[in-house]
């Protein structure tokens, strides 16, 4: 036992300049800044789309080779999981929906709420007296949704860190450090009904995972802490968003080989588990009549 005794100290040592760094931190937040730089984000889903056309997406979203038709989103703003969005200071998860969506080149993404309502603005603006001739904002040209995609997050949260392990075998600060890493995961899902029938066509649950490091401790109190609890949300927003794109990826593999559900007589005839005196095909079925 003696071995791991004797590794403490030169793993300290190691960790030293790094302490450094992080106290000449705390001392003086905002004078070790850099300047800003443009892209070279790491999240999950980044980029641009422009029709069928990606740009700086990340190459582990799943891409279809042809659209499988138009798709309205809504989110359940009532819902435990939205607000719990807000405190984490998050907002709505649709603009990053729609941009993974679009990148996949899997459904051509219709406006919907508060986008139509301003589109609906500008229409009836064009349509009156001021509008100007040739504008072409006549009637007949809005495209319906096929398919109506709803997201939700069943779970997002810390599960706990690794604190105690490595705290224990690093001094001072440094051990406050370690001893602040925790875990955040969250689950997701997205369900797809077609808009027509009402039917759901498919559902699809996803996860995501990261390590938080936070900053605490006697050693960093004052403006490193409020630095830490800040970076904190960061974390939850980046794996909420991976569990998204993990879910939305399981499916676009489901779709691609879809196989539209059947009932035998017909949807919404009666189905197949009938009663005795009941009148659909299974009802007379069950019921020895034809």
């Amino acid at each position: 036992m003696s071995t791991p005794r004797e590794s403490v100290p030169s793993l300290a040592s190691r960790l030293r300049p790094a302490w450094l760094v992080l106290a000449a931190a705390a001392l003086l937040p905002g004078c070790l800044a850099t300047a800003p730089s443009m892209g070279g984000g790491n999240t999950t889903v980044t980029g641009a789309a422009g029709g069928g056309t990606a740009e700086g997406n990340k190459g582990n979203l799943e891409r279809c080779d042809e659209s499988l038709g138009t798709l309205a989103m809504e989110e359940d703003v009532n819902a435990p999981w939205y607000h719990q969005l807000r405190s984490y200071q998050l907002g709505s998860t649709i603009p990053v929906l729609r941009l993974m969506i679009q990148q996949s080149n899997c459904f051509v993404i219709v406006e919907r709420g508060a986008g139509l309502r301003a589109m609906e603005r500008e229409r009836q603006l064009m349509r009156g007296d001021e509008g100007r001739a040739g504008s072409n904002m006549g009637g007949g040209q809005m495209v319906a949704a096929d398919y109506l995609m709803r997201p939700s997050i069943q779970f997002s949260g810390k599960t706990g860190g690794s604190r105690a392990g490595v705290a224990g075998l690093l001094p001072g600060a440094i051990g406050a450090l370690a001893g602040s890493v925790g875990v955040n995961e969250a689950s997701t899902t997205l369900l797809l009904v077609d808009i027509r029938s009402g039917v759901q066509i498919s559902a699809a649950e996803g996860s995501g995972k990261n390590f938080d490091f936070g900053f605490f401790g006697s050693a960093f109190t004052g403006g490193l802490a409020g630095a830490g609890g800040g970076y904190s949300n960061t974390p939850r927003g980046k794996v909420i968003v991976a569990a998204f794109a993990d879910s939305y990826n399981q499916m676009v593999k489901a779709l691609r080989n879809y196989k539209a559900q059947t009932v035998r007589g017909g949807l919404g005839t009666g189905g197949r588990l009938g009663v005795q005196g009941g009148q659909t095909e299974a009802g007379r079925e069950a019921s020895g009549r034809k």
